[in-house]
């Protein structure tokens, strides 16, 4: 392996993206991979340049795929414009924030996901499940970081209830200023792999990138003390070298997290109600007074809760259900 192959692969650079190029490709152009997004600029990295170029690519109509934060992209060697983006492992999208019609690109050809809550009157079930929705749409693993957990002498009940969601779902719980109990998640963390964090604002997210990193170059935010939320501290979608060897790319806080189109990952998450579903008398079941439910026969038993019959609905149904691009067969 020369010492190229090697710094691309440094950069998460697999088989996956190197059968797309073709002969021409090699001699006339570079891969290089989006490390951050900014306005009418994205910074790119690759074996033997990094800087900065502009995400137009000449002759791509507005349906085409654009570059976005951890996309692999052709460049040409002589003019470094941007030529075409690879083909991804996945992508996460969304509909825009104020234009249903939009769609947002969050991020692309991400391994794993740390879903990130905290250990407070913040953490909601719901908001975990929504993710994890997202998450499992894709065909991302997904880990569950519950992080303060030095403002709580409970952690293990917040864990209890993320774990709950679904059986042998991983769930970490770490003070996030702590560098020995962030060690926990280097597993997922190593060379050339890329871990994306999701939560809302205020849960400890760039905390825990600054730990991760060893730096405390990434600006934080004191939360609010009446609600336990906080604000926006990461403006720029952005990937962070690791210590072991990985990126990390720290996301905004979504708070119009309007998702739709993951049937998917929904049932993947609700597999109980929706096995439990199938065995009702009627094929169009509304899960409310028909006979021969048996949703409603396995909540009457326990089995079941109605907060999570609600939850399971309200996704189903399109609200704040995630829209993802699913990984392509290998």
């Amino acid at each position: 392996m020369n010492s190229i192959d090697r710094d691309l692969q440094a950069l998460g650079w697999d088989e996956h993206f190197d059968r797309q190029l073709s002969i021409e490709d090699a001699a006339y152009c570079r891969p290089v991979r989006v490390m951050s997004v900014h306005r009418g600029k994205i910074a790119i990295a690759g074996a033997w340049w990094a800087g900065f170029c502009s995400p137009h690519i000449p002759g791509a109509a507005p349906s085409d795929h654009h570059p976005t934060v951890g996309d692999w992209l052709l460049i040409a060697a002589a003019t470094l414009q941007p030529v075409r983006v690879l083909d991804r492992k996945n992508l996460f999208k969304r509909r825009a924030p104020g234009d249903p019609r939009r769609e947002q690109m969050i991020a692309a050809n991400v391994d794993t996901v740390f879903i990130v809550a905290s250990c407070n009157q913040d953490f909601s079930v719901a908001r975990l499940e929504r993710y994890l929705v997202m998450a499992r749409e894709v065909g991302v693993n997904a880990v569950i970081v519950l992080t303060k957990t030095d403002l709580t002498d409970k952690p293990e009940t917040f864990a209890e209830a993320a774990r709950a969601i679904e059986p042998e779902l991983i769930v970490k719980t770490v003070n996030g200023r702590d560098p020995a109990d962030v060690a926990s998640l280097a597993d997922w963390c190593g060379p050339g792999k890329t871990v994306a964090l999701l939560g809302s604002s205020g849960v400890g997210k760039s905390t825990l990138v600054n730990t991760l990193r060893g730096s405390d170059s990434i600006a934080t935010q004191a939360i609010r003390e009446n609600d336990g939320t906080g604000r926006h501290t990461t403006t720029v979608r952005e990937m962070h070298r690791l210590d072991q060897g990985g990126w990390l790319l720290d996301l905004p806080g979504m708070r119009e997290l309007q998702l739709s189109e993951a049937a998917g990952g929904i049932a993947e998450v609700f597999d109980d109600f929706a096995s439990a579903a199938a065995e009702c008398r009627f094929s169009n079941c509304s899960h409310g007074n028909e006979p021969g439910c048996a949703v409603r026969a396995a909540i009457e038993t326990g089995e079941l809760t109605v907060e999570r019959l609600e939850r399971w609905r309200n996704l189903a149904a399109g609200e704040d259900a995630p829209h993802t691009t699913k990984r392509r067969s290998r």
